[in-house]
């Protein structure tokens, strides 16, 4: 059972406002740790309809832990509208509504949209399964993929030396031979 509250935005109220891009995990969390939460970003234009999407998902929706819009404009004029969700197995269904619900704000089709995760450059088109396949759903699988990589980037950015060493392998020992390490 949802308890939405759907005032102030009706169908096609952000028709032509919202850029069909769903960021996923390209920006820190407010609310914790990015390894317990999923940062969803979507880009508007105007400030009023960014805030109204704020609203609109910060009422509507029991497990949004938070919405925040940008405190400034991109350089195009667009704002930014944060979503954040907690990282768990429920999450891309939680996603899903959520989008199913935008589409009727926007008078888009989910076909038109694409997906931009974390750091990676590439688009992938929104479907249930790119979101299953780039989305870590747990704090643990987070830590899998991306827990040293994060680290050791903080380090470097830092200028702090980083310790972390690659794995002993067939692959990992014939780059260090060619980089002329090991001999």
């Amino acid at each position: 059972m949802h308890n939405r509250i759907f005032e102030g935005l009706e169908y096609g109220d952000l028709k032509r406002l919202v850029k069909p891009l769903l960021g996923i995990d390209k920006f820190k969390s407010k609310m914790g740790d990015d390894k317990d939460i999923i940062v969803l970003s979507f880009e508007i234009a105007g400030k009023e309809p960014a805030l109204d999407l704020t609203n609109f998902a910060e009422k509507g929706y029991k497990w949004i832990l938070d919405a925040d819009t940008s405190s400034g404009e991109l350089d195009n004029g667009d704002y930014v509208v944060f979503l954040e969700l907690a990282r768990s197995p429920a999450a891309v269904e939680n996603i899903i509504e959520f989008m199913e619900d935008l589409m009727n704000l926007t008078e888009q089709s989910l076909d038109e949209w694409v997906i931009a995760y974390y750091r990676n450059k590439k688009y992938y088109p929104f479907s249930i399964e790119s979101l299953r396949s780039l989305l870590p759903l747990t704090p643990k699988e987070y830590d899998r993929r991306y827990g040293k990589k994060v680290i050791d980037d903080v380090k470097t950015a830092a200028g702090v030396k980083v310790s972390t060493k690659a794995p002993k392998n067939s692959h990992t020992e014939s780059i260090r031979t060619l980089a002329g390490i090991i001999r």
